[in-house]
Formats: structure tokens, sequence, C-alpha cells
């Protein structure tokens, strides 16, 4: 038994001192990856601080380029905008023929890029409003029926009925450094001023229409009687835009509406009108639920007949009076250039002290998403863990 003792002592002995130099060991690598552990810590914080730095400067740089860039845009459409529209008042005195031109040519620029963009914005619904309605007859009357007096007088009563009113009556502003706002006001506008000229100055319109074998008229289209005037002025508009009414309920209400009820971003005139005038409690919003909310669309639909029956009424006087209708063109391009007036002057400043709020409240968010990007606190917490997973296995 002695003899076996023996070995068995001598053989504890190594075993402790193994023990002991293998925990001195681990001990010493502890030490070592929690010096690491610091050092990283360290150089994890410094770049933090540093891409904070570098991110922060980045995003004043880029919003600097974007707000130059609008600048820049702005100055463009203002500087085309204002000589456009010189241009256009000098060929409307030298060459007045001519104008029915030019607006033919800018409803093929401008109203598919507009639908191109307001299909971006999920505004496209507003291409189906009566403004573009009756802009397409315009177009099919000066290219296609030239002549048709009748035609005609069915078009001079919507560009000088519910478009031209509603130059006035919504508040259209005349801002050359807006597109959208230009080419918005320019639809309800030009075809005013293009029946003008077809109906007072264009002496070839005049003298492509005379009668063979009869004396020069005083105008064109020559009105027989009052009947004649009050059937193509008034009763026939209003039966086409009836028709365009039936139409744009059927389509967006009825074909389109689990579309529109799906996507409340999706604007049309109706949602777009309806919010302003909640928003402002306004005398549309309350004539509106006269009937109750569950009728506001139907009440909606009533108030715009009312507008265009009232509005077509008085394009018969306009038609029969020269200096009334240079009146009441006038009237238009004043309202419109006083409306862009009240938005360079009161609203755009807002616009600009809201951005400038918007920009400040944007400045803690973005320091709170780099710190989250770079995870600093998780790496530090899954070295500490592997630590103790190496401690607790020796």
């Amino acid at each position: 038994m002695s003899n076996c003792d023996e070995p068995m002592e001598e053989y504890a002995e190594p075993v402790e001192e193994t023990n002991g130099h293998s925990f001195y060991r681990v001990k010493q690598r502890l030490k070592d990856r929690s010096k690491k552990v610091a050092q990283t810590k360290e150089i994890l914080s410094k770049q933090a601080v540093q891409t904070k730095e570098i991110l922060s400067k980045q995003a004043v740089k880029i919003a600097k380029q974007a707000e130059e860039h609008e600048k820049f845009i702005n100055k463009v459409t203002h500087l085309v905008g204002v000589l456009g529209f010189g241009g256009f008042c000098f060929l409307l005195g030298a060459r007045p023929q001519d104008t029915r031109y030019v607006y033919c040519l800018f409803y093929f620029i401008f109203v598919p890029l507009r639908w191109i963009y307001y299909r971006y914005k999920k505004w496209h619904y507003y291409l189906l409003d009566f403004c573009y309605y009756a802009n397409t007859i315009f177009l099919v009357d000066l290219l296609l029926y030239p002549r048709n007096e009748k035609f005609f007088m069915v078009c001079f009563s919507f560009a000088e009925g519910p478009l031209a009113w509603a130059l006035i009556v919504w508040r259209c502003s005349l801002v050359f450094s807006s597109l959208d706002k230009l080419v918005s006001v320019l639809i309800h506008l030009l075809p005013g001023l293009v029946f003008f000229t077809i109906r007072w100055w264009d002496p070839a319109t005049f003298a492509a229409m005379h009668p063979e074998g009869s004396s020069a008229r005083a105008s064109w289209p020559y009105v027989e009687s009052k009947t004649y005037l009050w059937t193509w002025l008034f009763v026939v508009p209003l039966v086409a835009y009836s028709l365009w009414q039936l139409l744009y309920f059927l389509i967006v209400n009825v074909l389109r509406r689990q579309r529109l009820l799906r996507d409340p971003e999706v604007m049309t005139s109706y949602r777009e009108l309806s919010k302003k005038a909640q928003k402002a409690n306004n005398l549309w919003w309350r004539l509106s639920g006269l009937l109750g909310d569950q009728n506001r669309l139907f009440m909606y639909i009533v108030l715009q007949a009312i507008f265009t029956v009232a509005t077509m009424a008085l394009t018969v006087p306009i038609f029969l009076s020269y200096e009334l209708h240079v009146v009441f063109l006038i009237l238009k391009v004043s309202a419109s250039v006083w409306n862009g007036g009240s938005f360079l002057l009161e609203v755009m400043p807002r616009q600009v002290i809201l951005k400038e709020k918007k920009k400040k409240a944007e400045v803690q968010p973005t320091e709170t998403q780099v710190d989250q990007t770079l995870e600093v606190q998780p790496i530090q917490t899954r070295l500490d863990q592997s630590l103790n997973h190496e401690a607790s296995q020796t």
C-alpha cells in the first residue's frame, strides 16, 4: 500500500501546480481582454463622434445643395414664365389669330407632363375635372372644326363661364416661380383669351365666315336671335356639363370607389376641397353639411351645378358686349395676379419658417439614428458576454 501511495502524492503535486498555472493564465487572459474591451470602447466612441460629425456635415451639405437646386429651378421657371407671358401678350396684340396655336402647343406639352407628375403624387384624378374635359373640347374645336359657329359658342360658354370664374372663386395664383401654379392658371385663363380674340379681334375668322353675296358682318359668329343665343350659350353647354358630371360620378364614385377607399392618399377635387373647407370651417363646409355628413358628396355636386348654371348664364351678356368682355378679362387677370402676390408675400414666408423648424427638429433624430447604426452598446455587451462565458468554462 505504501508503494502505491507514493506515486499518488507525486502525481498530486504537479496537478496542483498545473491548475495554479492554468488559473493564472486565464486570469491574465481576462485582464488582457478587459484592456482590449476598454480600448475597443474608446475607439468606437471616437468613431461614433467622428461619424456623427461627418454625417451632420453631409446632411447640411445635401440640404444646402437641395435648397440651391430648388432656388435655381424656381429662378428658371420664373424667367421662362415671365418671358412666356410677355411674349404671349405681344402675340395677342401683333397676331391675335395665332394665339390658338400657342394654346394648342401649351396643351400638348404641359397636360401630359402634368399627368405624369400627378400620377406620381397620386393626384391624377384631378385630370378628370371639368376644366380638363372642357380644354379637350376646345382642342377639338380649334383643330378640327374652327369654322363651326355653334361649336364655338359652346366652347365660349365653357371658357368664359365655369373655367373663368374658377380663377376668382378658387383663388388661383399666378406665381411664375411655381410651374404647377402657373399651369393651373393657364389651364383656366388661356381658353378665354383665345376665344376672346376669335370673337372680337381675328380678321381671318371674319373673312372666312362671310357668306357669298352678302355684306360683311359686324362680328363672328352671327347672332340670329335671343333664342339661338341662349340655346348655344346656355342650354347645350349645360347638357354637355351634365354628361361630364355623370361620367365623373360613374368613374370616381362607382368604378374606382374601392381604390379610393383603400388609399386615402389618392386625392380628388372633392377630397381636397372638403379637407380645406373643414379645416377653415368656411361657408362651403357649412353648406355641404346641410343634409348631414353622409350627404356631403351629393351637396358638393349640387353646389357645383349651381355654380356652373350661374356662370354659364353670365356668358350671354359677355358674348354680346365687347366692353364688358374686356372688363371681365381684366378682372380675371387681376385676380390671378393679386392671389399670386398674396402667395409670395404671405404664404411663402410661413412655409420658409416651417421648413426651418422642420430642419432643426430633424437634427436630433439623425444623431439617434447614428448611434443605433453604430451599435456601440451592443458590441460592448457581446464582448462582455464572451469574457464571462470563457471565465465560466474555465
